[in-house]
Formats: structure tokens, sequence, C-alpha cells
């Protein structure tokens, strides 16, 4: 009796720490946002199969989709078949990624699709940070925010990021080198603390359709502090253009725009 009674406590202690080792083992899912930024045109949103979005419009944000981690395929096709898009996208447990339809630079050019991974890493208190996508129809250009050039040259695909303070501010896009005639804003947003905002220019000036497309997620707190004061100057990012908003002196933008980074994303 005392044989069977060892040998039961065994066999239950086994499966209690394969079932363990088995929930322990299993990887996290990942995050696929789509978006749609194509002016005029409304496309079908297919994931892995499946129809996600019969219809999906301009500035369409889908999702997020819960995936699991390794190769998932997003495919897009508009009602005439003229365009058909499939892209592969490769996704990491617990990481979240935009897959996103848009213009090229060219003019007349056939829809291209960009893969932008979120910068999910953990912020501070009372900074946001965001990923400005140049995804328009534009040669290469500046972006300022609150009225001081923090991103050059950005070409059509490509994309920055930086940490800013939490808050309203201001956003403009301009021809890479200029200060005057925005191709798109001033524009006002505000940006909570603690979240990544992405950011995607769309449209094409010459026609007047330049837009913003923007999808907020939150973030966890890195334990460091929260700016106290920033610099006078202009707030906002997206709304009437001119529009102000003075805030305390102090810290200067060099302190708090921190992290700037640019890169190439990745193509579908």
């Amino acid at each position: 009796m005392n044989i069977l009674r060892v040998f039961v406590a065994m066999l239950a202690c086994t499966i209690v720490g394969a079932t363990f080792v088995s929930a322990e083992a299993a990887p996290r899912a990942g995050q696929l946002m789509v978006v749609q930024a194509v002016p005029g045109l409304s496309v079908e949103v297919i994931l892995d199969g499946r129809t996600v979005r019969q219809e999906a419009a301009t500035a369409a944000v889908l999702g997020p989709f819960e995936v699991s981690p390794g190769s998932h395929v997003v495919r897009f096709a508009d009602a005439s078949g003229k365009v058909t898009m499939t892209s592969r996208v490769q996704v990491r447990p617990g990481a979240s990624s935009d897959v996103v339809l848009h213009r090229p630079a060219a003019v007349g050019g056939d829809p291209v699709v960009h893969v932008y991974k979120t910068p999910g890493a953990p912020i501070g208190a009372g900074k946001a940070r965001v990923l400005v996508a140049h995804t328009a129809t534009v040669a290469p250009a500046d972006v300022r925010v609150d009225g001081q050039t923090v991103f050059t040259n950005i070409a059509n695909g490509e994309f920055a990021t930086a940490e800013v303070p939490a808050g309203t501010h201001e956003v403009a896009m301009f021809p890479t080198g200029e200060t005057t005639n925005p191709i798109l804003g001033p524009l006002e947003f505000s940006l909570a603390p603690r979240t990544v905002t992405r950011v995607y220019a769309v449209g094409n000036p010459s026609s007047d359709s330049m837009e913003l497309i923007t999808s907020s997620k939150k973030l966890s707190s890195d334990g460091t502090v929260a700016p106290k004061r920033v610099d006078t100057g202009s707030a906002g990012l997206a709304g009437a253009p001119g529009a102000t908003r003075s805030a305390p002196t102090g810290t200067s933008w060099a302190e708090l725009l921190l992290g700037l980074r640019k890169y190439t994303a990745v193509g579908g």
C-alpha cells in the first residue's frame, strides 16, 4: 500500500510539473494593426486567409489582432482587382507591428506595404513616445515639433522615433531644408503620458489630401521621474494653423527629445 501511495504521489508531481513547464514555455502572443493609408481607395483586408474587413476605407485602423509568434500573411485587394498586395510579417512574442498600405513618393505609383514595429519599451513618467512615418506622396521631408525641426530628410517609407513630454504638441511637415509653406499642418494633438503614438502622414499635397492617421498604445513605466518644466513655446500636433500654448520655462528640448532615431521600415 505504501509503495502504491508513493507511486501515485510521484506520478501526480510529474504531471503537475509537466503542466507547469508547458504553461511557462507557451510563447506570448504578438499583435498586428493594419492601416489603410491610400487616399480614395477601399480595400478588403485578409489576415492569414480570413477577411477582417470587407471594405477598409482611407484612414481605417484595424486591430489589434492577437496572433501567434512567427510568420503571418496580410493581403489587400480592391473590388476592381487592380490593387492586390500581399505582405508577409514576422511577429515576435509580445511585440506589436503596424502593417501600412500607402502610396509611394511617385505620383501615380502603385500602392506599397511597409511594416512598422511599435517601439514598446518602458518609458518614464510624464513622457510619451512618438513614431512618425512618411507614407505620403511627397519627396523627403522634415518634421517640426513645437516649431523645432526634430526629424530631417525622411523619405517615403522611412520613420523616426523620439520621446517628448506628455501633453499637447504642434507638428508640421515641410520639404527638406525649408521652414515655411508646410506640406502638412501645423496640426495639434495630445500625447498621453506613458503611451506610444504612431503617426502616419498620408496623401498628396497637390490634391489637398494630406492628413495624419494616428494610433496609440499604453506603455509600462521604466521608473524614472517626470520632467517638471519645459521650454516656453507653442504646443500642439493637429488643429488650426498658428494655434499656440505657452509652457513654463525650464528644461531644454535638447534634454527632453530623448533617443531621437531615424529608420527605414521593412517592406512588405
